[in-house]
């Protein structure tokens, strides 16, 4: 697909590589805080780069030196959003049913993050608040600039998160003590308590040097095979989810039937070779 095919309110889609996409949210007036429209395009951005054959690796961002997000615009929300004090459904039960149709939604576009085929890197700066942990625990890497600050801010606003931090955070291998505690209390953590728990892999002195970090990872894992790079991912997913004899048998099923291709089998005899040469050398 052309550039073209990536016109959307508030985002910046570009290609900065051969077969890297970066997605920008731009708002950045507003600190990237998101409102209904936003994560509508950013599901249907990432279900289209899912399917994109020109793309292997997305890297995904903010605008601006301030924030990555701050979260959700609450002014919005409460606005006619999901947050709002409408009485133009008085029955509790229809508001309930509502309000639950409203977040499933919202939770479908932000999950379109994780179950995109291809390898997503987010880059996160400055402001990375609530949403932002959201979305960037749906992503395969994260890394970040070293001014950045995280807070899973919800209960501060009254509510518990509900999009997704609470489900992923557990399953991102960082402490459970340390999740509970930033949870609970919204209290800001920095770029050197995220690389210690591990909620991050690297940090960097600014947020252009981690983009020129996570543009090297992402033309490296568009160099690699995207058979392997993509059912690489498809399978950890799988396996962070269910039991470890659950995962053999996925890829026992998923090779079986992905290495039948000659393009698959003579990609798979080059690299067998090739290490054979590195390994001569040694």
């Amino acid at each position: 697909m052309a550039p073209s095919d990536y016109n959307f309110e508030h985002f910046n889609v570009t290609f900065p590589a051969q077969y890297v996409a970066q997605v920008e949210t731009n708002r950045p007036k507003k600190l990237n805080a998101f409102y209904e429209p936003m994560w509508m395009n950013l599901g249907a951005i990432f279900r289209k780069l899912s399917h994109d054959p020109d793309v292997r690796a997305i890297i995904l961002t903010g605008a601006g030196d301030r924030a990555f997000t701050s979260g959700l615009d609450v002014q919005a929300a409460s606005q006619g959003g999901a947050l709002s004090q409408s009485d133009e459904v008085a029955d509790g039960a229809r508001k309930a049913t509502q309000l639950r149709r409203h977040i499933q939604e919202f939770q479908d576009e932000i999950s379109a993050v994780e179950k995109c085929e291809k390898p997503v890197i987010a880059v996160l700066h400055g402001i990375s608040y609530g949403l932002a942990i959201d979305m960037t625990t749906c992503c395969d890497i994260r890394i970040c600039a070293r001014d950045t600050r995280f807070a899973v801010r919800e209960v501060e606003i009254g509510l518990a998160a509900d999009i997704g931090t609470l489900s992923r955070l557990p399953h991102a291998n960082v402490p459970m003590s340390w999740v509970k505690e930033v949870c609970l209390t919204a209290r800001e953590f920095t770029a050197e308590e995220a690389l210690r728990v591990g909620f991050v892999s690297s940090v960097h002195e600014s947020k252009a040097t981690a983009l020129e970090r996570a543009l090297e990872l992402g033309k490296t894992l568009a160099s690699k095979s995207p058979v392997a790079v993509q059912g690489t991912k498809e399978v950890l997913n799988f396996s962070r989810d269910h039991t470890v004899d659950d995962g053999l048998n996925y890829i026992k099923i998923w090779n079986a039937s992905m290495l039948q291709t000659k393009d698959v089998q003579d990609a798979m005899l080059a690299g067998i070779q090739k290490r054979k040469a590195t390994f001569s050398k040694l």
